[in-house]
């Protein structure tokens, strides 16, 4: 064949595909109104075993096989299917329009006074009618489902369950991918063929890679654990192959995602940790039937936090935050969410700042709210250490504000979210959290209505600000990905996890508790730049592969930041009802102390006096030591600033005052 045939046949499906769903149906009827003749044709040739078989007599026949299979074609839906997404009940609406049709005919023929047709003929006609009608559909939807595989992506798709099969043809339809095989771990499954595409073992891909050009992996295993994908991702990534996956069941089913949506793989499967299980009841115990308020409900666990307690049917859902625009989009995003699954919770957007206590107050007592999760901070730990007095009002005085102002209008339950690093800060960021969080622990010594409880937990994965994303970009991009040093770690989970976690610690604390989450293993920062490299069908250049596609750089640890962080000060922990959640004994100071730095820390704010407020987080959070020459640097330039800043409102003071106008009538003469 020739090489224009391909791109011709290409060109016609193309220009079929085009028409207009109208001209499509006039098609269709026109190629049965043709065809149905000459399929009876044939059948009598095959019958009489000549093609010079013409009686006298038996024109009629020709019309009525016409006339007895359009009406029948028209009422089951032939002509109003799509041909694109002809499937399974489409063969049974053809055997079962023909069949139909072709009884009509033979009941016809049977009672006509002058038959000249043998009815041996009909089951002939029958057949060839059958391979007619279905095949012309058939042929019509390979034509505009298929895609010359030349300047596609040649992929394999990994699960041949549902999905996958689902994803096969969603491909094949793209015009992008050309899906060439099946990979599943069923033995029963491989060397079998399933849409076209035969099934092998995984051990099979690395062949596939080298003799078929696979340039691509789909992963198609929505229901598979965490822990199964990793493994799976291990096995891929020596090949270097652009991994991506279809979405998770609960997006398909909830009507968010198509199986064919593929997406980047989901940075949870890189780490192989499965979710921790939420615990129902506690869940419920402090949402279900109240009047529940989210600080920083746009922030990215703020707003996990509003998508999960949404769904716990909470009398009323208030959604406090600062920035205008990302209230406006979880308020719309709830909205949407709520009318879609059916539930019902009145949602109340309220603009305003935590700091604000009397605004805190007013809205406490106004909508009697019973449960506060408290959100609203600055976590990214650089610029919170550029920023000191922002820092400090923003993570403390706000907490301590939102926290009086829930004991004064006795909300039952305050939960602060934390970080683990809090624990042995070397950083503003870190110190401030760990000061919130003795803050708080400070009130409920003071004795309260309220209980207080802090949610320590380590790094959000896909956060604003998480390395994920960034790293992401940055692949994209072509590089380089920036690593702040080869051997720095974290602790990751998850944002639907980190919020569940916080959900259920509002249920189990008993006042002034903190509670950390078992995280398993910690994360090395460079092996999963590489893991994301090479999933997304890349190789790393190094002294090794001066070729290679995307470089990691290593700039240095950030002012401030540690190469790894701990979730406890000290080991002094204790279980509770759920077993992956553990109870922090750690220790606090009494209020009248805490009360006294909280006077002197908001003077030294109200002065910009950065050193002083550097020796109070220091006099107040113990295990707080900012780290090295690095550190001192940077509190000397702000520090610096700082005085800059104060002289420069003296001058302009003076300046004003040197300009005032006097204050004796003879001003105003002239």
């Amino acid at each position: 064949m020739t090489e224009s045939m391909p791109k011709w046949i290409e060109r016609f499906a193309g220009a079929l595909a085009h028409l207009p769903r109208s001209q499509k149906r006039l098609l269709m009827l026109g190629a049965d109104l043709i065809g149905l003749p000459l399929v009876m044709w044939s059948a009598l040739t095959l019958r009489f075993g000549t093609v010079h078989h013409y009686i006298a007599g038996t024109e009629w026949i020709y019309a009525t096989a016409v006339l007895t299979s359009i009406p029948v074609f028209v009422r089951l839906g032939l002509y109003r299917a799509v041909i694109r997404f002809l499937g399974p009940k489409a063969i049974f609406a053809v055997l079962s329009g023909v069949t139909f049709s072709v009884v009509l005919l033979t009941a016809i023929l049977l009672v006509w006074p002058h038959r000249s047709v043998p009815v041996s003929a009909i089951p002939i006609y029958w057949a060839f009618a059958l391979l007619f009608v279905g095949g012309s559909r058939f042929l019509v939807r390979g034509l505009l489902n298929f895609r010359w595989s030349s300047g596609t992506q040649r992929v394999v798709i990994y699960g041949a369950g549902g999905a996958g099969v689902q994803l096969a043809t969603g491909l094949a339809r793209s015009g992008r991918y050309h899906p060439i095989a099946f990979i599943d771990d069923s033995r029963s499954l491989q060397g079998s063929t399933i849409n076209g595409l035969e099934v092998f073992a995984a051990d099979e891909l690395p062949n596939l890679v080298r003799d078929e050009g696979v340039a691509a992996v789909f992963l198609a295993l929505p229901s598979q654990t965490r822990r199964r994908r990793q493994e799976i991702l291990k096995a891929i990534e020596p090949l270097n192959l652009l991994v991506q996956t279809v979405p998770d069941y609960s997006d398909i089913l909830a009507g968010h995602a198509r199986v064919e949506d593929v997406r980047d793989v989901d940075a949870g499967d890189l780490l192989g940790r499965d979710p921790v299980p939420p615990n129902a009841r506690l869940l419920d115990a402090c949402i279900r039937g109240k009047v529940v308020m989210v600080t920083g409900a746009g922030g990215s666990i703020g707003s996990e936090l509003c998508r999960q307690i949404i769904r716990l049917q909470p009398a009323q859902l208030l959604l406090f935050e600062m920035s205008e625009l990302a209230l406006y989009n979880i308020d719309r995003e709830l909205k949407i969410l709520i009318a879609t699954e059916g539930l019902s919770c009145e949602l109340v957007p309220l603009l305003g700042d935590a700091h604000h206590k009397h605004r805190v107050r007013e809205i406490l007592q106004i909508y009697g709210v019973q449960t506060i999760y408290h959100a609203a901070a600055y976590k990214h730990v650089p610029i919170v250490e550029q920023n000191v007095v922002e820092g400090i009002y923003n993570n403390i005085f706000s907490t301590w504000n939102a926290a009086e102002a829930a004991l004064e209008s006795r909300v039952e339950t305050f939960v602060l979210i934390s970080t683990d690093k809090a624990v042995n800060p070397t950083n503003v960021m870190g110190a401030t959290k760990r000061f919130a969080e003795i803050v708080l622990q400070g009130l409920q010594s003071r004795g309260a209505h309220t209980r207080f409880c802090m949610v320590r937990f380590g790094n959000v994965l896909e956060s604003s600000g998480s390395v994920v994303p960034l790293f992401r970009e940055q692949i994209r991009k072509g590089g380089p990905v920036t690593v702040t040093h080869k051997d720095v770690i974290r602790y990751f989970m998850t944002i639907p996890e980190a919020a569940q976690l916080v959900l259920q610690a509002g249920s189990m604390g008993k006042g002034g508790d903190v509670f950390v989450l078992d995280m398993g293993k910690p994360v090395r920062i460079a092996d999963l730049a590489k893991r994301m490299v090479s999933l997304m069908g890349l190789t790393i250049r190094d002294d090794e592969n001066p070729d290679g596609d995307v470089e990691i750089t290593y700039t240095g640890l950030r002012p401030a930041e540690k190469l790894f962080e701990e979730l406890l000060i000290g080991n002094n922990v204790t279980g509770t009802e759920h077993s992956m959640i553990m109870r922090a004994m750690e220790h606090s100071l009494p209020w009248s102390q805490v009360q006294q730095v909280l006077d002197e820390l908001s003077g030294a704010l109200t002065r910009f006096d950065c050193d002083r407020a550097r020796q109070l987080l220091m006099q107040t959070v113990a295990e707080y030591r900012p780290t090295g020459d690095i550190q001192d640097l940077v509190w000397s330039r702000r520090a610096a600033l700082a005085h800059a800043e104060t002289k420069n409102v003296t001058a302009l003071q003076t300046r004003r005052a040197r300009h005032a106008p006097p204050s004796t009538p003879s001003s105003t003469s002239h």
